[in-house]
């Protein structure tokens, strides 16, 4: 199986200090289901140009009780996807993700669905955008990119990981509802420009991938549908990254 292809198969390796410091972060902040590092990987020929982030990591690794090791770059290579990750990794455990209840969801709050992204790079720059908007959650189907894990925390730079995050039940919208959410999903048919919407809180945002979007059953219990408009003619659609990131900021702006 070549790289490229290995990004779509569960990956719990991390590239690169902006994910590993995601992951300590979770750790430092004692989060019940963070995810456990196992071993650090660096190349060892990089020792000297590392030093700080090593010094680092080696503190790191006394605190929470996982190894750090140095290793050849060929090794570094066989567990990485990119080539972005300075030459540190890190092995991973498995995370835990909770299931959707009443009780997940804060009062007055913002949460976020992403409903059928078919790459793991723009679901990771999806999240990247809607933690950096102030989104208080991200509500997933039991279908999703969270199995590339590595993937996404580095397309998501760390947001992944610092995200709540929660499996969505089949009731997950009257659960919203139940807490006095209005339910805007993105869409064309029916619906009103984003710039006109009411977008305050608490809101529940529901993106859907740009090959198959949301679907009906979904839609049809939106309080709002909303669109994005464009600065001139074009037919196609945006990515589910793209959308997101405008629709989260504007809700943003609107709850300033």
């Amino acid at each position: 199986m070549i790289k490229e292809e290995s990004r779509f198969i569960s990956s719990t390796v991390f590239e690169g200090m902006t994910s590993i410091r995601a992951l300590l972060d979770n750790l430092k902040d004692g989060i019940d289901n963070a995810r456990k590092i196992e071993k650090i990987l660096y190349d060892i020929s990089k020792e000297k140009s590392k030093h700080k982030e090593l010094g680092y990591l080696k503190k790191m690794a006394e605190l929470f009780d996982f190894e750090i090791e140095g290793v050849d770059s060929k090794v570094i290579d066989s567990y990485t996807v990119g080539a972005s990750h300075g030459g540190i990794i890190a092995i991973c455990s498995e995370r835990t993700y909770a299931k959707l209840t009443k009780e997940s969801i804060i009062k007055n709050g913002f949460y976020v669905m992403i409903e059928g992204i078919e790459d793991p790079y723009n679901f990771g720059y999806a999240l990247r955008s809607i933690y950096a908007s102030g989104a208080d959650g991200i509500i997933l189907s039991e279908r999703n990119w969270l199995s590339a894990a590595g993937v996404v925390c580095r397309s998501s730079a760390g947001a992944s990981e610092r995200l709540n995050t929660y499996i969505a039940t089949d009731d997950f919208i009257n659960i919203f509802k139940s807490k006095g959410y209005q339910i805007v999903c993105a869409d064309i048919k029916n619906s009103i420009s984003v710039y006109e919407a009411n977008l305050k809180k608490p809101i529940f945002l529901i993106v859907g991938g740009e090959k198959r979007g949301i679907s009906a059953s979904i839609l049809s219990q939106a309080d709002q549908i909303v669109r994005i408009d464009y600065g001139r003619q074009f037919d196609s659609a945006l990515s589910a990254a793209s959308a997101a990131t405008i629709l989260a900021f504007e809700i943003f702006k609107s709850n300033k």
